[in-house]
């Protein structure tokens, strides 16, 4: 092959590839998910087949995917799990740091609502409607456990998120998936049982959604920003309440 058609061909392959990893940054292909049929791709790109195939040759040795034999190309794990992560580990076994992730939560979900506002389409609302909709029957079905009410609780938010367009926030939120979790087990756990509390709850979603679908940017900052506020002041009232029983029975048992 001579010189200018080697380059060529290489120009192509990174062509190829840097659309598909577009596609990845934009979450329309996600972690552990499986490539379109080589066909697809082809009609997709606008691209021949051996074009594809130099592409996904370049992702692979950017270990971007991962292909299986008889399985087909994934979108490999492109970030160590945060349980691996030793830092992860302290964050997430301390208590106190829950309240600190609660901070966290406030910024992220307070941006991503106002931009997911802002510039979500019609296909995110539509999502961000299927993970209402499943939260909200997950919540009103007794049958239901409390883990998979915080996954869905999660989900939408996630949701939001994702209609930012805004990846690097997308993945910031995504990296910290177990630490952020660990406070919405938080508030399923200690909230949801407690009638007054869970109505408010409730509340607070359904302003967060309508504002975020209706394209309203400031309400949906403001309603974001309100939720996490008042699970957090809540919690810390429960935690107030335990603190002051503990008190109260070491000084009937003699202890103080």
């Amino acid at each position: 092959m001579e010189r200018d058609d080697m380059e060529s061909g290489s120009q192509v392959a990174d062509v190829v590839a840097g659309r598909i990893e577009s596609l990845i940054v934009d979450g329309v292909l996600k972690p552990g998910q499986a490539l379109p049929s080589e066909r697809r791709l082809t009609v997709k790109l606008g691209v021949s087949r051996s074009a594809l195939r130099e592409g996904l040759k370049v992702l692979r040795a950017r270990k971007i995917i991962e292909t299986s034999h008889g399985r087909g190309s994934f979108v490999a794990a492109l970030t160590s799990q945060p349980a691996l992560s030793p830092m992860m580990h302290l964050l997430g076994s301390q208590p106190r740091t829950l309240y600190d992730i609660f901070e966290v939560r406030e910024m992220l979900e307070a941006e991503s609502a106002r931009l997911a506002a802002l510039r979500g389409t019609q296909a995110d609302y539509a999502l961000i409607t299927r993970r209402y909709e499943e939260m909200l029957a997950a919540n009103n079905s007794p049958d239901i456990g409390e883990t998979k009410r915080a996954r869905l609780d999660y989900a939408f938010h996630l949701a939001i998120c994702e209609a930012s367009h805004n990846p690097v926030l997308v993945h910031t939120l995504t990296s910290l998936t177990d630490l952020l979790l660990s406070s919405v087990f938080a508030s399923v756990n200690n909230l949801y049982h407690r009638t007054a509390e869970k109505r408010v709850i409730d509340r607070q979603h359904a302003r967060l959604y309508k504002a975020v679908t209706g394209k309203q940017p400031e309400q949906a900052r403001r309603a974001a920003s309100a939720h996490i506020a008042t699970t957090t002041a809540c919690l810390r009232e429960i935690d107030g309440e335990e603190q002051r029983l503990v008190r109260a029975t070491l000084r009937l048992n003699g202890w103080e």
